[in-house]
């Protein structure tokens, strides 16, 4: 008789361009795997093969003339792809899945960043994931100021990254609104800290909350 492998553990990355989330994400995975864990690392928008084009138009600069709405609606897509074939069948094989953004991220940017109804994005996001949430969320906090400059030192900016500063300020106030109304669901991390003082608070947290050490 074959062991059903337990549930998986579902952890995302939140914060605002330039928070850090790519190095912890690659820290968290390193040191899970060392644990003995078996860990997925993916990302939101871009997660599938069909992801990774609905990205490409929602980063890409000469898209300025995305309206909202259809915004919205693309992140949507993207994670209804993403949930059912990766994020669904990795958890099934008992794995910690770490994320980079997922329906967090839709509800400070377009929520309180573009000021789109709460409430239909909720409703619209339950839908995509068959509402799939984390078990944890890490947001990494930090000044927008310091995350642009952090996100456009090396290239040319996405779309995104173009946005008014105004407009990272209110998704950053977005996600600590969201942070605030989910206590047992969000641990904010510092993000202005040491790369290393990060990583040993997310790992402390990981441990704790989701009793990840054997």
């Amino acid at each position: 008789m074959t062991d059903t492998p337990a549930p998986g553990t579902f952890i995302t990355f939140e914060g605002v361009e330039g928070a850090g989330k790519t190095t912890q994400i690659a820290r968290l995975a390193d040191w899970l795997e060392r644990q003995g864990r078996k860990v997925v690392v993916s990302r939101d928008p871009g997660g599938t093969a069909i992801g990774t084009k609905i990205r490409g138009i929602l980063l890409d600069p000469e898209n300025a003339n995305l309206c909202d709405r259809s915004e919205l609606m693309l992140y949507a897509a993207d994670r209804a792809q993403h949930v059912v074939e990766k994020i669904q069948p990795a958890l099934a094989e008992g794995a910690v899945v770490l994320c980079d953004r997922y329906v967090h991220s839709t509800l400070a940017y377009q929520g309180y960043g573009r000021g789109l109804p709460q409430a239909d994005i909720r409703w619209l996001n339950d839908y995509a994931t068959r509402g799939l949430m984390p078990d944890l969320v890490l947001l990494l906090d930090l000044d927008p100021v310091i995350g642009l400059f952090r996100a456009t030192a090396s290239g040319e900016p996405d779309r995104l990254e173009r946005e008014a500063l105004s407009f990272h300020a209110r998704v950053r106030a977005g996600f600590l609104v969201l942070a605030a109304a989910e206590p047992e669901r969000f641990v904010i991390v510092p993000g202005d800290e040491p790369a290393d003082r990060v990583t040993a608070i997310i790992q402390e947290q990981v441990a704790k909350r989701c009793g990840i050490v054997p």
